[in-house]
């Protein structure tokens, strides 16, 4: 619900200041970023957490702009990219979904949180447990699919220091499940969503 808030400043098609934050007591926030950020760094996150291959471009346009007057909203950063980087762009989606998305995943450090908590959640999952793990967009998955392999692979590695010999995962469904045409129509957000299930079957 949080990303329907407009002073959250996580949409792009609602006007907001560019925050972005999680957690309201977050050190940074996308304006911290937009504004302040080299180009250089700029581009590695829009290439990283975004995956837009117009990274480079969005991140000269951005210190371009900045340099004439800050950018403060979402829409002035939304219009920003439209205008510019929107030609011949994808259809389904906003020129600045990619944008949003990176920013969005930098300040709250989202990938660095999934790959601390998962591997302790499965560490105090009890034998016979069962886990599932819902994502919004490929890199979370990844990473997700990634770490449950680990865990159902002969060996495991070393840092699950009781089960090295043998696999204490078992996946319980190879694909992930995705949203059925009907749940889309009535929730379109949940056209990305990906949930994956694993037992525990070693002690």
């Amino acid at each position: 619900m949080q990303l329907d808030q407009k002073e959250k400043g996580f949409s792009f098609s609602k006007e907001g200041p560019l925050d972005m934050r999680m957690d309201p007591n977050g050190p940074l926030t996308a304006r911290d970023v937009v504004n302040n950020w080299s180009e250089k760094e700029l581009g590695e996150i829009f290439r990283e957490f975004g995956e837009d291959p117009r990274w480079r471009r969005a991140a000269r346009l951005i210190v371009e702009e900045r340099e004439k007057k800050s950018i403060e909203t979402t829409k002035q950063l939304a219009e920003l990219i439209a205008k510019s980087l929107g030609k011949g762009f994808k259809k389904k989606l906003h020129p600045a979904t990619l944008i949003f998305q990176a920013l969005r995943i930098c300040v709250n450090r989202e990938l660095e949180s999934i790959q601390q908590v998962l591997p302790k959640a499965l560490e105090v999952l009890s034998f016979g447990g069962r886990i599932g793990v819902m994502s919004f967009h490929r890199l979370e998955d990844r990473i997700a699919k990634a770490i449950f392999r680990e865990g159902a692979t002969v060996p495991a590695q070393n840092k699950y220091k009781d089960y090295v010999e043998k696999p204490f995962l078992r996946l319980l469904n190879k694909k992930p499940e995705v949203a059925g045409e009907e749940e889309v129509r009535m929730n379109p957000r949940s056209r990305s969503a990906k949930l994956r299930f694993a037992e525990r079957i070693g002690r």
